[in-house]
């Protein structure tokens, strides 16, 4: 169970719900100061569409913030979960979709690969981000997040206590280093490096910069001018 796989057959539904119950207070930091850093750059009338989006966690937080959202995991389980979580919620949509495989006939303001997404999903391709700036209105942005490398130390701190429960396999510690977590069951973390985004950003052809938030994420945010 590697890559997509990963997510679809263990790291979904309740236990994804579970690896967001942390109780390392700097992680929780992290994953508040990513959301905040989107919210804070939204107007209020955007259509969003987030890739990866588990059972909706982003999703709910960036609600009142825009629009619309919609969000597509490739999980069917996380995505019944996530149309549960977000039942009282009007403007927000879930699918079950394969990022290597999207289909939508409308373009969104922003579309957001948040929390290292490009690592979970295997991304390697310039022709899917093509793709991805290509379901973007002109104007738009796209949001990508990986790790910052100050956030090391954290970072491998909530992956044990998420081998602790259950939901990944032990730590390969003697695997796991240079911003790559290895599991003795197969699944592998790696994390794009500031270097990686630039030329992923360059690459687009668009405007775009790279941006650290919190000591703890680093944005590469696309603007399709």
């Amino acid at each position: 169970m590697i890559g997509n796989n990963y997510y679809a057959q263990k790291l979904n539904s309740q236990n994804l719900f579970k690896v967001y119950e942390t109780k390392i207070p700097r992680v929780k930091q992290y994953l508040d100061a990513e959301i905040s850093f989107v919210r804070d750059s939204l107007i209020g009338s955007e259509s969003i569409l987030e890739l990866g989006a588990g059972y909706g966690r982003i999703v709910k937080e960036l609600a009142g913030n825009c629009k619309s959202i919609v969000g597509i995991d490739i999980s069917d389980e996380s995505v019944s979960l996530g149309k549960e979580y977000l039942k009282d919620i009007p403007n927000t949509k879930f699918i079950t979709m394969d990022v290597n495989n999207l289909i939508f006939q409308e373009k969104f303001d922003v579309i957001l690969c948040l929390q290292n997404g490009l690592s979970a999903m295997k991304i390697k391709s310039s022709d899917w981000i093509e793709r991805v700036l290509g379901m973007v209105e002109s104007g738009g942005k796209v949001y990508f997040s990986t790790y910052s490398e100050k956030f090391w130390e954290y970072r491998l701190m909530w992956f044990k206590e998420q081998a602790e429960k259950g939901l990944l396999g032990e730590i390969d510690l003697d695997k796991t280093k240079d911003g790559v977590i290895i599991c003795k069951d197969g699944f592998r973390a790696i994390t794009y490096t500031p270097k990686d985004l630039d030329i992923i950003g360059r690459l687009s052809g668009y405007e775009y910069k790279i941006h650290e938030v919190d000591e703890s994420s680093v944005f590469l945010i696309i603007h399709k001018k």
